[in-house]
């Protein structure tokens, strides 16, 4: 905190201040219009509170309108910055637990596991947005290109850019609507989530999703070739394997219970501002949301009711307990063990091969835990829209 965020927040809030970002405790000042209608233009220390609210993966936002806002996020420059620094401590986290346990290429493999899941996750995004709508086609837009949501003086790519850097780490802080991308491209922040947001992780909780994925990977490994499998020199048992499962699986299950009490009761339906499996999507990704300590929404949908408020409260607890518990065990678990030197058969962590490994087992527990509830929504929805019906 003081030798690295603390510098870093100065040296962000200086760049966004000189870019516009406003940066004044000074009060409200009052606008009148060219029809002579008065206006009160918010001010505040908006770039200092950015700063660490990016650096930190906080998210939220000093305005309501969050980084879409002028005020918070007015140029390119800022838009690039704050993606950055979503994303520069957590990426940096895998090159130093390489340093810790002095095994510089352990630490490459992970990042390089996680870089490839971000840019499958962006080029998905990316393709969705810009294959367009093809109702918005037939009414003469260029493309069909959906620019309903996003700011002009971002675009397609930024805006896709900042919200798959914002679900790969727990931030939440948004430049654009995301409840009004295209379906594919809502599927891919939802499942950023709801696999734990391990891709990147955030400031304060790490390492500590991917971790969960490579003991499951290891074990894997080790029905294949039939022996104890092994993680960083440490023999794993079943004692690690159950704690990996509850760190996995308990937000996931949470998620799926919540969403499915909210589609069944008035309480959760009340709230929605689009039927059909647009609708699912935004309950989804508002449990999503919370179990995985984003921040971000749809939108779509009113959560501050009083079922929301107390169902997503309790996924944050989940979320947040089901994870760390279990992280805490393991690391007590493993450093009782001695280190086990390696043999022929040990399957190398820091290997291309790990990788490959490392990225299918994420993907392949994601589709297994959720995919039927994404058929039932972006997938339907994107299928309907092809059809020529929007929600």
């Amino acid at each position: 905190m003081l030798y690295l965020l603390l510098p870093l927040a100065i040296v962000w809030a200086l760049i966004f201040a000189s870019q516009g970002v406003v940066q004044t405790l000074g009060p409200y000042v009052i606008a009148h219009g060219l029809e002579g209608a008065e206006q009160v233009i918010a001010l505040g220390p908006a770039a200092s509170q950015d700063a660490i609210k990016f650096l930190g993966t906080n998210g939220g936002g000093f305005f309501n309108a969050n980084s879409a806002h002028p005020f918070e996020n007015p140029t390119p420059l800022t838009d690039f910055l704050q993606v950055l620094g979503m994303l520069l401590i957590p990426a940096s986290l895998p090159f130093a637990f390489g340093s810790m346990i002095k095994n510089h290429p352990q630490g490459k493999a992970i990042f390089a596991s996680m870089l490839v899941l971000y840019i499958m996750g962006l080029g998905v995004g990316l393709w969705a947005e810009t294959s367009g709508n093809p109702l918005l086609e037939k009414l003469g837009v260029a493309g069909g290109i959906n620019m309903e949501g996003k700011e002009t003086r971002f675009g397609v790519v930024p805006s896709l850019l900042f919200a798959q850097s914002t679900t790969v780490t727990s931030c939440g802080g948004v430049d654009s609507m995301h409840d009004s991308l295209m379906p594919l491209a809502g599927l891919v922040l939802l499942f950023n989530m709801a696999i734990g947001e391990v891709i990147f992780g955030g400031v304060g909780v790490g390492l500590i999703g991917i971790f969960f994925y490579a003991i499951m990977t290891m074990f894997l490994a080790g029905l294949m070739i039939g022996r104890t499998p092994e993680l960083f020199g440490k023999k794993l048992e079943p004692f690690e394997m159950i704690m990996a499962v509850v760190g996995l699986l308990a937000p996931s299950v949470t998620l799926l219970i919540f969403a499915a009490v909210a589609i069944v009761l008035p309480q959760g339906l009340s709230s929605l501002n689009n039927a059909g499996p647009h609708g699912l999507s935004e309950i989804l990704y508002a449990f999503a949301s919370a179990c995985g300590n984003n921040g971000s929404a749809f939108a779509g949908l009113n959560a501050n009711t009083v079922f929301y408020n107390m169902a997503t409260a309790f996924g944050m607890l989940v979320g947040r307990f089901a994870t760390i518990l279990p992280a805490l065990a393991l690391a007590g678990s493993l450093a009782q063990k001695r280190i086990v030197p390696a043999s022929s058969a040990t399957l190398p962590a820091a290997s291309p091969l790990f990788v490959i490994m490392l990225v299918g087992t994420v993907i392949i527990v994601g589709a297994l835990t959720f995919f039927p509830v994404f058929v039932l929504g972006p997938i339907l929805e994107h299928l309907l829209m092809q059809a020529g019906t929007t929600f």
